[in-house]
């Protein structure tokens, strides 16, 4: 026989499915979990992530080693020329940790302290880090100046004198050669013979020198000597270029000096001597735009 749908059971069991029954049946398990005591759970202090919390980023790291600017590091991180503890790293953002090892192109490398030398260089020297033919380099020169591995920003050719700077920043040289950042280069050049006003304001003008324009910020007769001593102010640093914006105009240049480089001067700095940067001279530097 069927049940009734209408008895008082019928109409228990259908209420069992109901959401509301449902809800009920949470309260009543609620109710009687009250009644236990509760169990004290401690946090679980979670490992900060090292690669996020602290050491120094990979592309500077690897500027930090001479290899390159921070920029170019990106590159070479990005195409798996990195690796940290044996494991290849394409990540922009990773940290290194002081326990790291860092390899590059398979080679270990370690941050080296920044240094900043400053040399007046005399004639006959070359820029170049060695010469194969046995000439004399400005490496010589500076082979005391630091433990680290330094290497010249810029050139200035064999029979130039004057400021020469040294570093070991990557980055800060790159700065410094480009033309873009309008870096300060002060010339004191000894002509054959007496600059004559005319030539003097076509240096003024437009110089165009194998097919390309050249910016001369500032030209001029040094005060107080003679008309063939000229002083002239250029951000370019195309090879000879101070040499052949002369012979542009027919003159040849017998002695040429570089004064001022990036603000920095030869005051008290005898010709083949160097010295360190102060800190002043290295904040100004970085602060070049």
């Amino acid at each position: 026989m069927k049940s009734n749908k209408n008895s008082s059971r019928g109409r228990q069991e259908g209420k069992k499915n109901t959401p509301l029954s449902r809800k009920r049946k949470k309260k009543t398990i609620d109710a009687k979990e009250s009644k236990t005591p509760k169990k004290e759970f401690k946090k679980i202090k979670e490992v900060s992530k090292s690669n996020e919390s602290s050491g120094i980023r990979l592309n500077k790291y690897i500027a930090n080693s001479g290899i390159c600017s921070r920029r170019e590091a990106d590159t070479y991180i990005e195409h798996g020329s990195v690796e940290v503890n044996g494991k290849l790293v394409t990540e922009m953002g990773y940290k290194v940790q002081p326990n790291d090892v860092v390899k590059f192109d398979g080679t270990s490398i370690t941050p080296e302290q920044k240094r900043y030398v400053l040399l007046n260089k005399p004639k006959n020297y070359i820029t170049t880090m060695d010469d194969d033919r046995g000439r004399k380099t400005v490496m010589e020169l500076v082979a005391n100046a630091s433990k680290e591995r330094i290497y010249p920003v810029g050139r200035l050719d064999r029979n130039t004198t004057g400021l020469l700077l040294f570093t070991n920043d990557g980055e800060l040289a790159k700065k410094l050669t480009h033309p873009k950042h309008n870096v300060r280069k002060l010339y004191h050049a000894s002509l054959d013979r007496k600059l004559d006003l005319k030539d003097l304001e076509k240096l003024r003008g437009d110089v165009i020198i194998e097919g390309r324009k050249v910016f001369i910020d500032a030209i001029s007769y040094v005060d107080g000597e003679p008309k063939s001593e000229v002083g002239i102010e250029i951000h370019s640093g195309r090879n000879r270029i101070v040499r052949k914006i002369f012979e542009h105009v027919g003159y040849k240049v017998k002695k040429l000096d570089r004064v001022i480089f990036a603000e920095l001067t030869k005051k008290n700095l005898p010709r083949g001597r160097w010295r360190e940067l102060t800190n002043q001279e290295v904040s100004n530097l970085q602060m070049l735009k």
